[in-house]
Parts: C-alpha cells; sequence; structure tokens
C-alpha cells in the first residue's frame, strides 16, 4: 500500500479480538497463505479455510446471539403485554410490529452506513477516525429520532386514519409513547454496535446484552403485574433496558484497553461532513427499510384474502420462525460486511474475496439444515404457537415456501452485508426498489387474488422477488474487481487525509 495514503502502522488495541494475531496479524496470514502459489491449490484453500472460519466464528456467533436476545426482549414485553388481555396483546403487536419495526429499521439503517467507513479505516489503521464516525453517525440518528418522537406522539390519530378501530388505537398508542426512549437508545446503539463490530469486539455487547435481558425479564414482571403500571409500563421498561445496553458498551469503550487507540474522546469533528454522512445513512436506510417492509407487506395483503383470519394465522406462524432464523442471518451479515471493509481497507483483495465465499458457503449450509428440519415436522411445528388443527393444516401448506425462504435468507442477508462492507448501499437500494416492489409484490398479488391461490400464492410471488434480487447480488458480487475495489477504499482514505472530509465522500 502506498505509504502516503497510511498513518503511521500503530499496533492494534491490546488484546483486541480485532487486534494481535486474531485481526490484523490473521489478515494478514490469510493474505498471504492465499498469495502464495508455490504451495498445491487445494491446501492453500483447506490453511485459508482454518484461518477465515476462525475469524468468522468468533465474529458471527456473538452477533447472532446479540440480535437474538434484542429480539427475545420485544418479544418478551409483547408477552407479558398479552396476558393483560386480548386488547393489550393487540395494542402491543400493532406497537411492536408497526410502528417500532419501522423505527429500528430507519435507526439500524442509518447506522448501517457508519459499519463501511469504521472497517475500513481500522483495516488502513487508521484507529482514531473510528470514534469520530461513531460519534458523526450518533450525531445525526439524534436528529432523526426527533421527527420520529413526533411521529409516536402522534400514533393514535394516525393509527385510527389508517383503519384501526380507536380503542385499539388509543390501547397502542399509550403503549408506543413508552417506547419514545427507546428511539434515541436506537440512536446511540447502532453507531456504537457498529464501532465494536468493526474491531471484531463482538463477545461485549453479547455479554451485556444478554445480562440486560434478565433483568428486564424480572424487572418488567414486577412493574407490570406487581406494580400495575400495564401497557405503558412494559413499553418503559423495553426502552430503559436498550438504554442499558447502550450504557454499558459505552462505558466498555472507554475503559477498555481493546478501545485505547479507536476512542480518544469526544470531538467537534463530529459535527463536520454530515451533508455527505447523511447521504450515505439514507441509502443505508432505504436498502434495509425495504427490505424489513417487504415482509410486513405480504401479512397486510393477506389480510385482503377471503378467509383474513386463517391466512394471517398460518402466516404469523411462519414469519415469526422466519424472523427467528433470520437472526442469524443477520448476525452472518455483520460478520461478511466487517471482514470485507476491513479487509478492503487493509489492501488484501484475495482475503476479501475468499471471505466473501467462505461466509456465504457457511450461511448457506446452515440455512439449508434448518429448512430440511423444518420441512421434516411440517406438521407439528404450529402447535408451538398455537393448538387449532386448521392453523396446522395451513401451516404444512405453507412450510415448503417458508423453507425457500429461508435457503434465500441464507445467501441475501450475507451478500447485503458484502455490499455494507464495499459501500454499495444506493446500488442495492435500487435493486431492492425494482426486485421487491416492482416485480415481488405485483406478482404476489396477481398470484393470491387473479389466480386465487391465496397466501401460497402472494408468498410465491414475493419470493419471485428476493429470488431476483439475489441472483442480481450474485452477480454483481462474483464480478467484482477486489482489486478495484481496494482502489476506491485508498482513494476514500486519501481524500479523508488530504480535506477532511467523510470517506465515502463523493462516492454516491
Amino acid at each position: 500500500m502506498d505509504s502516503k495514503l497510511q498513518t503511521p502502522l500503530l499496533p492494534p488495541p491490546a488484546g483486541s479480538e480485532g487486534g494481535g494475531d486474531d485481526g490484523h496479524g490473521s489478515s494478514k496470514r490469510l493474505e498471504s497463505i492465499l498469495s502464495d502459489e508455490s504451495v498445491p491449490w487445494a491446501r492453500r484453500m483447506l490453511a485459508a479455510t482454518a484461518v477465515e472460519m476462525r475469524m468468522l466464528v468468533r465474529l458471527a456467533a456473538p452477533a447472532v446471539l446479540v440480535y437474538m436476545i434484542n429480539y427475545l426482549m420485544s418479544m418478551s414485553t409483547q408477552i407479558f403485554a398479552g396476558h393483560l388481555g386480548t386488547l393489550e396483546l393487540a395494542a402491543a403487536s400493532l406497537g411492536n410490529t408497526g410502528i417500532q419495526v419501522f423505527a429500528y429499521g430507519l435507526m439500524l439503517g442509518m447506522g448501517s452506513a457508519v459499519e463501511t467507513l469504521c472497517g475500513q479505516a481500522y483495516g488502513a489503521n487508521k484507529f482514531d477516525m473510528l470514534g469520530i464516525y461513531m460519534q458523526r453517525s450518533t450525531v445525526l440518528l439524534m436528529a432523526t429520532g426527533i421527527p420520529l418522537a413526533v411521529l409516536y406522539a402522534f400514533s393514535r390519530p394516525i393509527l385510527i386514519l389508517l383503519g384501526e378501530s380507536p380503542e385499539i388505537a388509543r390501547a397502542a398508542a399509550i403503549f408506543v409513547y413508552g417506547l419514545i426512549p427507546q428511539i434515541f437508545a436506537y440512536a446511540a446503539n447502532f453507531p456504537i454496535q457498529k464501532f465494536m463490530q468493526a474491531q471484531s469486539i463482538m463477545a461485549p455487547s453479547a455479554y451485556i446484552s444478554a445480562g440486560t435481558l434478565a433483568i428486564h425479564l424480572v424487572l418488567s414482571y414486577l412493574v407490570v403485574y406487581k406494580f400495575g403500571l400495564g401497557l405503558l409500563g412494559s413499553s418503559l421498561m423495553l426502552s430503559i433496558s436498550w438504554w442499558v445496553i447502550v450504557i454499558g458498551q459505552f462505558i466498555y469503550i472507554v475503559t477498555s484497553s481493546r478501545c485505547r487507540l479507536t476512542w480518544t474522546g469526544f470531538s467537534l469533528q463530529a459535527f463536520s461532513g454530515l451533508p455527505e454522512f447523511f447521504k450515505l445513512s439514507l441509502a443505508s436506510a432505504i436498502m434495509l427499510c425495504l427490505e424489513t417492509w417487504y415482509f410486513q407487506i405480504l401479512v397486510l395483503i393477506a389480510g385482503l384474502l377471503k378467509d383474513p383470519e386463517m391466512a394471517l394465522a398460518s402466516l404469523s406462524v411462519c414469519m415469526t420462525i422466519s424472523g427467528w432464523v433470520f437472526m442469524i442471518s443477520v448476525g452472518f451479515n455483520a460478520a461478511a460486511s466487517v471482514r470485507v471493509s476491513n479487509e478492503l481497507g487493509a489492501g488484501n483483495p484475495k482475503s476479501a474475496a475468499f471471505s466473501v465465499v467462505v461466509v456465504t458457503v457457511l450461511s448457506f449450509i446452515l440455512a439449508g439444515i434448518i429448512s430440511i428440519v423444518i420441512l421434516f415436522f411440517r406438521d407439528y411445528i404450529s402447535y408451538i404457537y398455537t393448538g387449532g388443527d386448521d392453523v396446522a393444516a395451513a401451516v404444512s401448506k405453507l412450510t415448503p415456501l417458508l423453507a425457500l425462504t429461508l435457503i434465500l435468507n441464507g445467501i441475501q442477508p450475507v451478500l447485503s452485508g458484502v455490499a455494507v462492507g464495499c459501500g454499495w448501499q444506493a446500488f442495492v437500494a435500487y435493486v431492492n426498489v425494482g426486485c421487491y416492489y416492482v416485480v415481488g409484490i405485483p406478482l404476489g398479488c396477481l398470484l393470491g387474488f387473479y389466480f386465487d391461490l391465496g397466501a401460497a400464492g402472494i408468498w410465491s410471488g414475493m419470493i419471485g422477488g428476493t429470488f431476483m434480487q439475489t441472483v442480481i447480488l450474485v452477480w454483481v458480487t462474483v464480478r467484482t474487481d477486489w482489486n478495484k475495489e481496494v482502489g476506491e477504499a485508498r482513494k476514500r482514505l486519501h481524500k479523508w487525509e488530504g480535506n477532511k472530509a467523510p470517506l465515502l465522500a463523493g462516492q454516491e
């Protein structure tokens, strides 16, 4: 790498999971193995796979755990509220799956912009910039949280406008009011999470989230049932739990030797270059939100079918299972993003390309195994959620589509992570619009209503959109010139050094 494009080579943070032999050292060793043509190809691949798998497992396993725990916190809050009564269950479900998922997707998407920046900067040993990017992203997300808070405050009339009954809208609004502090916890959490992920520091977040979940379950029970705070109490506890995670992670960053080079304190640079940073953040948000809303729309459309109750019940079971398995894919998404951005920043094109292959194959194999298990138990899985035989039969008929969805989700999120690592968010957003909303949804409606295939038809059409998107991402990834991507990463770093603009300024 050109010396003009590098800061002086500093040692990675002591004891870091991303430093020493496990991070930069492993990356150098991987590139060396892949470049050594004196060794037979099979032996090189075997040795490289062993190195890559070690790094991937250390990244993906804690990431999966973190996302699973976050999912569990929201689900447990909904369960606590549901035991108060049918109205409370409907209100919590509407608040969780409607309004909260919108805010979660938007904030996570905007926070994902910092993945590209932090990952490439860390790979290039520009450790001090990680803290700047984390702060800049936090400023931007906090500002985004203000209009979201206003939206939450007016949730009752908005829900009534969307056709919900006044009684459910009133109860859901009470639940949503307690989630307002959670918006700003999201705004702080996601940049912190990406800052740590870029350095391959994943385990502390998992430990903090696990401890918070235990506390959350106990306090939620007390607040909802013993203190009688009901819906508002349950959602406020969820918000408080998210802030506990944020504070715990920030204390770790400030006090840990692992972050001594990447966190150098608060800086006014966090307020510079915000317009260009906003462009990348917006592209990231659109990319993720289009994916999140896609399957929410599936459920909404199913409510318009001839037998909406059965369609919604069976789809709800399948979507819940899909949501759990998707958490695994999201963990691999994070791992792929970190590995690719780190390798590109470090100037290792062979390692970046090899990492893409390994993480995609590994995620695909796991998704395939889970799909086979679900197909094997297709006649019984619905009884986990409901005792109805009619629902069980409907779920059994939809299980092949669920299995196919899981297999696609074993590939597509990983390639989305690769796109984030490379900085292709805007391109993927356009792909998502075309595949999901121009092809998938119209095709689903055509099959579901015109050809009278019901929920299976709607889902089949939307799988078609997901399949098209996956094929495009595979095609683009296979055709990627990784040497060129390394050059693009160097240009961003050089541009920052030259004019103090964001790494991705001018890219869009």
